[in-house]
């Protein structure tokens, strides 16, 4: 069996083995599959699920698979804890417990750009909640180094996918090697983005493509291929992107970076009108500001703040000061509060899709409207 073809069977898969969790917002509750390396200390036979016609549609092939899943639990009197998939080899059907006696989430996130550092933070935050996390990003080496990093808080519950959002087929692989490792997804935060600084009559149109390629159309792309995967699932799910106060006040010069995240966003917004029969809540996060996570710098600023402080006399700390003050709290936005907010809408606190939060500290002319 290929990877693709396991790409298709496993989230339709998990979707079949996640119980009912009482709980209306958030309805079910999930299992991990994983490759049956450790020890199976049950006595029950695996779950037997024999060859099925890949061209047949989906809910066909859920339909055979529920078929003999209710089989196996009428036989045995209680659910499998193994499958053996054709041609495919065993997974662990794994109800994974947190630390300090939690119960299991057995929810998995997938963050774009996550080595930057707003999604780092998101990483994190994410792994505290018991989240399984697949860190994506463009660069191997970074993304090595955010893993390492994070493995300390939950050394099997991080991985780091290396993907290229503007890809098809790279997008595609990526969500294919999250199924691959646990079975599927839950969660998909698009924070993958890039900026530049230049006036409309000097910006060049290379440039502005290059924007559009990341912000726009790997937004495209991600929603398209989360919403794919999550309907084969038939559990639901979370998509969250996260936006930029620029959506709702542009700023001078800033014309192709605000451009192409407005756009962003109102994919996004269409997203969650269609994806919401499927129970996919679409929201958004628009930060402002954020220029480091730790040690681990902005990208975004690192490109478009040097230019931000020559404008206005200052250095780094002038800088951040600036936008310090100019927000109504007068404070300092932070990763971890971008972070705040994704986790808000990730456990579905309240039933909202189509939704912003701004974290901005309070910018009147940023509010949503």
């Amino acid at each position: 069996m290929t990877a693709q073809q396991l790409y298709f069977v496993l989230p339709v898969l998990r979707g079949l083995l996640a119980k009912r969790s009482g709980n209306e917002d958030d309805p079910y509750a999930r299992v991990i599959l994983s490759s049956a390396l450790n020890i199976d200390h049950s006595s029950l036979p695996p779950l037997q699920l024999d060859a099925w016609d890949e061209n047949a549609p989906v809910d066909a092939v859920r339909e055979k698979f529920r078929a003999a899943i209710d089989k196996f639990n009428a036989q045995h009197g209680t659910a499998p804890t193994r499958v053996k998939l054709a041609n495919a080899g065993s997974f662990q059907i794994e109800h994974r417990p947190l630390a300090g006696g939690q119960p299991p989430k057995n929810k998995i996130a997938v963050v774009t750009g996550a080595a930057g550092a707003i999604g780092a933070g998101i990483c994190r935050r994410l792994l505290e909640h018991g989240y399984h996390v697949a860190a994506t990003d463009l660069s191997r080496e970074s993304l090595d180094n955010l893993v390492n990093e994070l493995k300390s808080l939950a050394p099997h519950r991080i991985i780091g996918v290396q993907m290229d959002v503007t890809d098809k087929e790279s997008v595609t692989a990526g969500f294919s090697e999250v199924a691959g490792r646990w079975g599927g997804i839950d969660l998909l935060v698009i924070n993958a983005g890039i900026a530049m600084v230049a006036p409309l009559m000097d910006l060049d149109l290379d440039a502005f493509r290059k924007l559009e390629k990341v912000n726009i159309e790997g937004t495209l792309l991600t929603l398209a291929e989360a919403g794919r995967c999550l309907c084969r699932q038939n559990t639901g799910g979370d998509i969250i992107l996260i936006s930029t106060k620029n959506v709702f006040a542009p700023g001078a010069q800033f014309g192709a970076y605000s451009a192409t995240k407005a756009a962003s966003h109102q994919l996004a917004r269409i997203a969650s009108l269609e994806y919401a029969p499927f129970d996919i809540r679409v929201n958004m996060v628009a930060p402002d500001a954020v220029f480091s996570d730790g040690k681990r710098k902005s990208g975004l600023w690192a490109e478009v703040g040097p230019s931000r402080m020559k404008a206005r006399g200052l250095d780094e700390k002038g800088l951040e000061e600036y936008y310090r003050n100019r927000n109504l709290l007068k404070t300092k936005v932070t990763a971890a509060h971008v972070a705040n907010a994704v986790l808000f809408f990730a456990t579905r606190q309240t039933p909202t899709t189509g939704a912003t939060i701004p974290v901005d500290g309070g910018l009147p002319d940023a509010t949503p409207r």
